[in-house]
């Protein structure tokens, strides 16, 4: 069973810092991408950043310069550093990952989704 957990949502003041973190665990046997979406309350979800398994990333528009990310391949585990946060950052973050693993024992590619953390920007 693979689960992702986030960690470090919060509430952060406008122009702050925060740090959210995503572990995968279970049985993987390879991680292509990883990446991070959010949904604010009324709106769709939408990507924030991805990060593949060689490293290329990617950014939606609104969140370049302010925010990065990055992984920790042994540990299965991807960061989104935010900085200079407004309130329009304020939203639930969803961690994902694109990853193959050994289920009921076939080996499967599937798209994983962690359970999200609130994130709140304001003073």
């Amino acid at each position: 069973q693979v689960q992702l957990v986030e960690s470090g949502g919060g509430l952060a003041q406008p122009g702050g810092p925060l740090r959210l973190s995503c572990a995968a665990s279970g049985s993987i046997l390879g991680i292509y991408a990883m990446g991070w979406n959010r949904q604010a309350p009324g709106k769709q979800r939408e990507l924030v950043a991805g990060i593949t398994s060689g490293g290329t990333t990617n950014y939606a528009d609104s969140v370049k310069g302010r925010f990065t990310i990055s992984r920790d391949i042994a540990k299965n585990t991807v960061y989104l550093q935010m900085s200079s946060l407004k309130p329009e950052d304020t939203a639930v973050y969803y961690c994902n990952a694109d990853l193959k693993a050994l289920t009921t024992g076939r080996v499967i590619r599937e798209l994983y989704w962690g359970q999200g953390t609130q994130v709140t920007v304001s003073s």
